[in-house]
């Protein structure tokens, strides 16, 4: 993608189902599960560069032994920071006379910090609130008594914490923070604290003393009801992960699918990432072997190793977010690399009408790095067009063709070129002072002579266009310097039009050139009034219930087709310097349906918000853009 867009975090559970020694014994080390948590981290490493975080957990530690280490980091390169402090204390051993001691799994797990059974690893994008180091995950909420431990990592956005702030008020509770991991930690950890209590007055009626209490506390504690319970209310894509003080475990996930989660099983691990492709890549097991966490499910792995995924919330319509398909997800997912293909073959015929079906003149490309599958489609779909372009025309030559003008026919083919050149090492080097934008624009480098001066239209292909600013300012300019005929920017996602408030950091109107370009339409023909009849729609739902409010900002985009609307984009990123014609070509909702047809979340494109709360969301982001509000919609 040429702009950076921050998205949904990254989280890693894993339960060793063998006791430390087991694993010393078959792998030669007992720290196999500190191994898998680093290469599964850093394989997600792409959800998330803001912060990273990590727990171990041991089981069935002696009191009076820390059994719950969490590390966290901030850095600009957090997974190495947080392994670097989990690393520590093994080298400082190895210096000293105990250093054998390293390799002893039974000491390890009495005196080691992360020589554990359970672990929680999290990488973060910071969508809601700020950046210090109390905001990354995990969070930990603590208490002398084990089952009242609580620790949550989790790939969500909510999109009314107000509402459930005021419901722990209303609880009697004094959250610390406005956010939705203070909120859904409190929250959660109120319904622990009530499901515990019930056992304990229940066992305590029944004659048991405190440790046995305690004991058939961690056996009988129903993880399927504090999820219920505490999950009533929520409102957003999430999945969540958490460790019980005792030894239980949990991944939930929303019952609309909006954000995902994978799983796999046998006899040693229990591991739950937010994508496939790295728990096959970490375990060499195969595609199969990966189970998909279903809607409103959740993953419960008890003390004692037993794994059941079971129901907690309905299944609503399924949404599983379609950018994740798109862009977001590692590419290496068999499921999402066919599917970006697609996306680039299905856009095909748009990009032919926008070059007059003119191959011979054309040369096709791609932004790096992340659309070059798409660009792989629609090569693809270009040749496809080709050969029936040649059949036509070899049947045009009869039964004794002329050899040279046979041999010209099956030369045809398209013009394939490497034009844009990414230098990842200039964007670490720019700088904040007034010589930024200056070095912005050279972020990437051209392929000189790749092109035919004044000849040749220029087809580049981008995984989306959200904000347009870089493209604008350094994609163009660098690709007019070759001197194009035309230049066709090709998006294969389709214009995004509302903000995302599930995790995508796309929360003000604003931002969206489709939606500037709508509102300069509707100004240049007279139809201002539009603007201000769905201002005044939705201040009248402002203080409605969400489940009554209804998405007008729909309406500012009725009276334009998607095609008008791509035209004023051109010319928005068009510069005056600039010789080249432009020309921007979407991709089409019922195309990209067609490529995800299992991944159908599409609200920043359609306006059409799987829960009530994104109406809600867009509504009152849409008044901040009127008033003139940087404030966030959610």
């Amino acid at each position: 993608m040429s702009e950076s867009i921050k998205h949904e975090c990254g989280i890693v559970l894993i339960r060793l189902l063998k006791p430390l020694e087991y694993y010393k014994w078959k792998y030669g080390t007992w720290r196999v599960g500190l191994d898998k948590l680093y290469l599964l981290m850093e394989k997600q490493h792409n959800r998330g560069q803001d912060g990273a975080g990590a727990v171990s957990l041991k089981i069935d530690l002696p009191p009076g032994k820390p059994y719950l280490n969490r590390v966290r980091s901030n850095s600009s390169t957090p997974i190495i920071d947080i392994f670097r402090q989990i690393n520590q204390p093994f080298q400082e051993l190895e210096k000293t006379q105990k250093s054998s001691l390293l390799n002893d799994a039974v000491w390890a797990k009495q005196n080691l910090p992360f020589a554990g059974e359970l672990y929680l690893g999290h990488v973060r994008y910071s969508t809601f609130g700020q950046n210090d180091i109390e905001q990354v995950h995990p969070q930990m909420r603590q208490n002398n008594w084990k089952t009242r431990n609580l620790v949550l990592a989790g790939n969500f956005n909510l999109t009314n914490v107000d509402e459930l702030l005021e419901k722990l008020i209303d609880l009697g509770q004094h959250p610390k923070d406005y956010s939705d991991t203070v909120t859904i930690m409190e929250n959660m950890g109120h319904f622990l604290e009530r499901e515990v209590q019930q056992l304990f007055d229940k066992f305590h009626a029944e004659g048991h003393n405190n440790i046995e209490t305690t004991d058939l506390i961690a056996k009988h504690l129903k993880i399927t009801n504090i999820l219920r319970n505490a999950t009533k209310y929520w409102d957003g894509g999430y999945v969540i992960g958490g460790l019980i003080g005792h030894g239980d475990a949990f991944v939930i996930r929303d019952p609309n699918g909006i954000r995902p989660a994978y799983y796999y099983q046998d006899d040693e691990f229990v591991i739950v990432t937010s994508e496939r492709p790295v728990i096959q890549t970490a375990l060499n097991v195969p595609y199969e072997k990966v189970k998909e966490l279903m809607p409103g499910n959740a993953i419960i792995i008890k003390k004692d190793g037993t794994t059941t995924e079971e129901n907690i919330r309905k299944a609503e319509t399924v949404k599983a977010c379609s950018f994740e398909r798109i862009y977001f997800s590692r590419g290496s997912d068999a499921d999402i690399y066919a599917e970006r293909k697609h996306l680039g073959e299905y856009i095909v015929d748009d990009i032919l009408k926008a070059i007059d079906f003119d191959i011979k003149n054309a040369v096709f490309s791609y932004i790096p790095n992340t659309a070059e599958t798409s660009f792989l489609g629609m090569i693809k779909g270009v040749e496809n067009y080709l050969k029936e372009v040649k059949k036509e025309k070899i049947l045009k030559l009869g039964h004794s063709p002329d050899m040279e003008e046979l041999s010209k026919i099956i030369d045809i083919k398209a013009r394939v070129e490497k034009i844009a050149i990414k230098d990842a090492k200039l964007r670490t080097f720019i700088s904040q002072d007034k010589g930024r934008n200056d070095l912005v624009g050279h972020v990437y480098d051209v392929t000189y002579g790749a092109i035919r001066p004044y000849e040749d239209n220029l087809v580049i292909i981008d995984d989306s266009i959200v904000r347009g600013t870089t493209l604008r300012e350094s994609i163009i300019n660098i690709l007019d310097r070759l001197h194009p005929k035309k230049i066709v920017i090709v998006s294969s996602a389709p214009q995004i039009r509302y903000p995302d408030c599930y995790g995508i950091d796309m929360a003000r109107l604003d931002d969206l050139i489709a939606f500037r370009a709508t509102i300069d339409l509707l100004k240049e023909t007279q139809q201002g009034g539009i603007i201000n009849k769905v201002y005044s729609q939705c201040k009248e739902q402002e203080n409605l219930p969400k489940e009554k409010i209804k998405n007008y900002v729909k309406e500012i985009y009725k009276p334009f087709t998607p095609e008008q609307i791509s035209h004023k984009i051109a010319q928005m990123l068009r510069l005056e310097h600039i010789q080249a014609d432009i020309e921007v070509v979407y991709q089409r909702i019922e195309n990209l349906h067609r490529a995800c047809p299992n991944h159908l979340g599409d609200w920043y494109f359609t306006g059409d918000y799987p829960t009530p709360g994104g109406n809600r969301v867009v509504n009152r982001a849409f008044i901040n853009f009127i008033e003139n509000k940087k404030d966030r919609a959610y």
